[in-house]
C-alpha cells in the first residue's frame, strides 16, 4: 500500500500499518509513482493546505504550504475515487481530502488549545469526539463506544464540507473530527492522531484494523 508521505522509514505511522499487517511503500513528494500501482493509500499529516486551493486569501497564521505535495495528493485522491481504492487519511489528510472534494478549511480554530495535545507527550488525549451513528466509523467503533478520547495537533479544521462526504465525528465545541465518503469501499478521514498512541491502543488500532482489512 502507499504510504504518502512519512520522513521517517521507522516512524509512528507505518509502525500502526506493519502492525495492522500490511506492507508500507514510501512515498515523498516530488518522487514520480503511480497511484494505481498501490492496494490502498495512507494519507500522513504535515504542513496547512493552500488556502487558494479552496479560494480564500492566506491567513496571518496560515503555515507555508507544500504545493507540490498539494498537487500529489490531489492526483492521489482523485485515483482512489476513481478506482474505489481504501483511503485512510490523518489530520493534514482529512484536511486535502475535503479540499480535494470541493470543501473549505477554517484556517485558524478559535479553541486552539482544547485542540493541541502536550508536545510532552503527543499519545495523550485532548478531548473527546462524538461518533455518528450510522456511520462508517460508528461501525469501526463499535456500539459501545459513541465516543473516543483521542489526541491532538491542530490549528486548521473543517469548514463547509465537500459534495459526496459526510460527519463521521465531532469534538465538543463543533470541530469535524472525521469525515467519510458514503458509497465507496472505505474512504475515511481523522483529525487526531491515532499513530501517536504508541503502542497504538486498542481502540485506535481499529482504525487501522478496518483499513488494512479492505485492502
Amino acid at each position: 500500500m502507499l504510504l504518502y508521505r512519512e520522513l521517517d522509514e521507522t516512524g509512528p505511522y507505518r509502525a500502526a500499518i506493519d502492525a495492522a499487517g500490511a506492507e508500507p511503500v514510501l512515498v515523498q513528494a516530488g518522487e514520480p509513482f503511480d497511484p494505481s500501482a498501490f492496494a490502498g493509500v495512507l494519507l500522513t499529516g504535515g504542513e496547512d493546505v493552500n488556502p487558494a486551493l479552496y479560494g480564500q486569501n492566506r491567513h496571518p497564521l496560515t503555515e507555508a504550504s507544500d504545493d507540490v505535495r498539494d498537487a500529489e495528493e490531489c492526483r492521489v485522491i482523485a485515483a482512489a475515487l476513481s478506482l474505489d481504492m481504501p483511503l485512510l487519511a490523518i489530520c493534514r489528510g482529512q484536511q486535502i481530502l475535503n479540499v480535494q472534494n470541493g470543501g473549505t478549511l477554517i484556517q485558524h480554530v478559535e479553541n486552539v488549545s482544547l485542540h493541541q495535545t502536550s508536545p510532552r507527550d503527543k499519545s495523550q488525549p485532548a478531548h473527546t469526539v462524538d461518533i455518528v451513528p450510522g456511520t462508517l466509523l460508528a461501525g469501526i467503533a463499535g456500539t459501545e463506544h459513541k465516543t473516543w478520547q483521542v489526541n491532538s495537533r491542530h490549528h486548521q479544521a473543517l469548514d463547509r464540507i465537500g459534495p459526496g462526504l459526510r460527519v463521521a465525528a465531532q469534538s465538543p465545541d463543533g470541530v469535524i473530527e472525521a469525515l467519510e465518503r458514503p458509497g465507496k469501499r472505505f474512504m475515511l478521514a481523522v483529525q487526531w492522531h491515532p499513530e501517536d498512541q504508541s503502542p497504538v491502543s486498542a481502540e485506535q488500532r481499529k482504525l487501522f484494523d478496518a483499513f488494512v482489512s479492505q485492502l
